[in-house]
């Protein structure tokens, strides 16, 4: 597998990012993990835009789908004629979301998309073997762990520490995961990690390495972050940035 980071901006676009959009690539498969404000941007500028094989959408909030109302004109006008319907994994109500967003009259994109209803489970996209489990947020979210080759890749969404980000984390080789707001706040409750409680989830998953995605710039400094996330985790730390890739 190989991960490519599109946005990385936590809750809104920050100063250097767009917002949350991840390329996963296995065998020539294009796996697009959420398609958040700005992302589509990224993805020109890093892959084509048109070669996407199926997107998963962790849940609706702007930050994490957004973009997918964009991508109907992409898919639809293009010159040479509209491309196939793509395959989107989504909780229950993303094809009306994202028909309100992209048309005030509610235009159906059922010739853009092809809905499939997330829940709790593992099932195929592509290649690639991927379980999904609800994690700790105010709207229908899911974490995501995906396998290759024996290789794993996990990746948190947005989520207040919860059991089941733990199981889903087990054993990654990479743990992508959020962390949104500074130790030693108090915080609004189950919504976002902090670093430190990011990093005491990659320590009980036993994960090889932590990427640090999600950080919101306006709301905590990097070193903070890094500084309580490397306080709670002994292996390597990194925080991601856009047009990062890290080979599975």
């Amino acid at each position: 597998m190989r991960l490519t980071v599109l946005g990385c901006a936590g809750s809104f676009p920050g100063p250097e990012s767009a917002c949350s959009a991840y390329l996963v690539e296995a065998e020539g498969f294009r796996l697009l993990i959420d398609f958040g404000s700005g992302s589509l941007s990224a993805l020109q500028r890093y892959s084509d835009m048109r070669r996407i094989d199926a997107i998963l959408l962790t849940h609706l909030h702007c930050d994490h789908m957004l973009d997918a109302c964009t991508y109907v004109v992409v898919r639809r006008y293009d010159p040479a004629g509209p491309l196939p319907a793509l395959p989107i994994y989504a909780p229950l109500g993303a094809a009306e979301r994202i028909a309100a967003a992209y048309s005030t009259e509610g235009e159906p994109v059922d010739d853009v998309y092809t809905f499939y209803g997330l829940q709790p489970g593992t099932f195929p996209i592509g290649p690639l073997t991927v379980t999904v489990d609800r994690v700790n947020h105010p709207v229908e979210t899911y974490g995501v762990r995906l396998e290759h080759n024996g290789r794993v890749l996990a990746y948190s969404s947005d989520t207040a520490p919860c059991e089941s980000l733990l199981r889903l984390a087990a054993g990654a080789d990479l743990f992508l995961c959020e962390a949104s707001y500074q130790d030693g706040l108090v915080n609004p409750p189950d919504l976002h990690l902090t670093g430190g409680e990011a990093g005491e989830a990659a320590t009980k998953a036993d994960v090889r390495k932590l990427l640090l995605t999600h950080l919101v710039p306006a709301w905590a400094s990097e070193a903070s972050i890094v500084e309580a996330a490397t306080a709670a985790y002994a292996g390597p730390v990194e925080v991601v940035r856009p047009g990062a890739s890290y080979d599975l």
